[in-house]
């Protein structure tokens, strides 16, 4: 009897969707009648669909199942696609290096890696994601401020700080709120109450 250990396996380019997914697909490209491949392909496309919910949030779900299944199947898959392939190339070009000033950061208690947000989000045109990392930094900023301070900073502060650190590079969107500390903070671990419930007896010794 042969066993199937995970180090024999092939590896898989999005592993969660799974093996058997991965199979599926590959047993597609076997199928030589281009029907029978297509219909097979939208039927994998819906098993993929609800083993992914989180894509049900994306703006166009069936695009990126389309892509996924293209990469799963390493591009080798020929089927009728309503969708153009991704690029294999994009794909496996590595992500050009983001460079950053390594000098002196203003607000040494925000932390550097807030500062580089705010440099990410001066590059980016002005649109809803800009103005969604806008708010994420600055709820970020006030969680790192309540390490460093015992009175909680308030959010005017907060974001007269952001704009500071942009060099007046970004405005605050309007409207904009920022979260509630213990929101931001999380529910406080409870201590274990069979800890401490019942009072430890003094040793006696014998009279």
């Amino acid at each position: 009897m042969s066993h199937d250990y995970n180090t024999q396996r092939k590896r898989m380019a999005l592993p969660e969707y799974g093996r058997n997914v991965q199979k599926m697909i590959d047993h597609i490209k076997t199928i030589e009648n281009r029907e029978e491949r297509n219909r097979a392909a939208l039927t994998v496309i819906q098993i993929m669909g609800n083993l992914n919910p989180g894509l049900r949030d994306h703006i166009d779900i069936k695009h990126k199942l389309w892509d996924h299944l293209t990469i799963i199947s390493q591009f080798e898959l020929d089927v009728d696609s309503p969708y153009p392939p991704p690029e294999k190339e994009k794909l496996l070009e590595k992500p050009t290096r983001v460079t950053y000033k390594q000098g002196e950061i203003k607000y040494r208690h925000y932390g550097r890696v807030v500062q580089m947000m705010i440099g990410v989000a001066c590059d980016m045109d002005q649109n809803q994601d800009k103005d969604y990392l806008i708010v994420l930094i600055a709820n970020q900023m006030k969680k790192s401020s309540s390490a460093w301070n015992r009175g909680q900073i308030s959010d005017e502060i907060i974001f007269k700080d952001l704009i500071d650190i942009s060099d007046n590079k970004l405005t605050i969107p309007e409207g904009a709120k920022l979260l509630d500390i213990k929101e931001l903070l999380g529910p406080k671990k409870k201590k274990n109450q069979k800890q401490g419930k019942y009072p430890r007896k003094k040793y006696q010794g014998r009279h």
